[in-house]
């Protein structure tokens, strides 16, 4: 019986085992013998040579009717019944079919209820097999999806990089250029200032000059033709001009030979104070170009007691 109950617990699809099989087997093998036995003496009592029938012939009298006799039929052999079955063997039979055929019957069922079950863990399997094929896309979706994200920001904060390092460059760039131009205006004015300072200071030395000596033989005598001057030596013009000239830049044609007459105020050093046309030319441009000229060889070379005139004036032709 525990064997039973473990085979059961292992195989619960196997249908149980019935008490008696092997009484009822040996039991029906047992009829089936006898039954045998009486087949083989029921053929065997058919095939006996059945015993012969004797018959008397007549010859009719003339006198008597004529009458043809009744043939007497051959005995009909008997048919050889069977012996009655045992009806429990019969019965057994029956019974061992049935159970047989139950057996079948559930073990049938079994069958197809294990394939069912194997059916449905073999469904189960594949959609559990589909659900996490379907979730590992989704997460590899999910990740190149993020992945693409961030190449995206990291390539926006590239571009951002760059334009706030243009912008930062820009705003260096103008603020230098910024700062340069402060530097040059403040230089420009400081040098202005002074030149400014200084002319003052030699106009004012050259006031006191003009009060100390009332003759005027200081400013008037320095306006003398195309000398340097009262106070200049008879070869200073030369000196001027030989520096002046290569600053002059004149890109015009002039078809005759006009005369620009500039007074140049200095301080000792040559530095010039002022200087301006006295006596311009007829073209505007060429007197323009001497006074720039003029104006960009400062400081004026020294005279020969080694200082510049304070006051000349010097003409300029183009064609000289």
């Amino acid at each position: 019986m525990i064997q039973s109950r473990d085979r059961n617990a292992d195989y619960p699809f196997e249908p149980p085992r019935e008490r008696g099989t092997w009484r009822s087997l040996t039991l029906a093998v047992i009829m089936h013998g006898l039954l045998l036995a009486l087949l083989l003496h029921g053929i065997d009592w058919q095939n006996s040579t059945p015993a012969g029938a004797e018959a008397e012939l007549w010859t009719p009298d003339e006198t008597v009717d004529q009458v043809q006799p009744t043939p007497t039929p051959p005995p009909t052999p008997q048919a050889v019944t069977p012996p009655p079955q045992n009806d429990d063997a019969e019965i057994a039979l029956q019974e061992a079919k049935k159970r047989q055929e139950e057996a079948q019957r559930q073990a049938d069922i079994a069958e197809q209820e294990r394939q069912k079950l194997l059916q449905k863990q073999a469904d189960d399997r594949l959609q559990q097999e589909r659900a996490a094929q379907a979730k590992l896309d989704q997460q590899k979706a999910d990740q190149q999806k993020k992945l693409q994200q961030a190449q995206q920001q990291q390539q926006q904060q590239q571009v951002k990089d760059q334009q706030d390092k243009l912008q930062l460059d820009k705003d260096a760039a103008k603020k230098a250029a910024e700062q340069a131009a402060k530097a040059k205006q403040a230089a420009a004015a400081q040098a202005k200032a002074k030149l400014d300072q200084a002319r003052q200071a030699r106009l004012n030395a050259l006031k006191g000059m003009a009060g100390s000596n009332p003759s005027g033989s200081g400013l008037a005598a320095a306006g003398t033709g195309t000398g340097s001057g009262g106070n200049g030596s008879a070869g200073y013009a030369d000196k001027v001009r030989h520096k002046v000239l290569p600053n002059v830049t004149f890109g015009g044609s002039i078809d005759s030979n006009p005369e620009t007459v500039v007074t140049v105020t200095c301080a000792p050093d040559g530095t010039v104070l002022d200087a301006h046309v006295s006596k311009p030319s007829s073209n505007p441009a060429w007197d323009s170009a001497v006074l720039n000229a003029v104006q960009v060889s400062s400081p004026m070379p020294r005279d020969k007691d080694g200082s510049a005139p304070h006051n000349f004036t010097i003409t300029f032709k183009p064609k000289n």
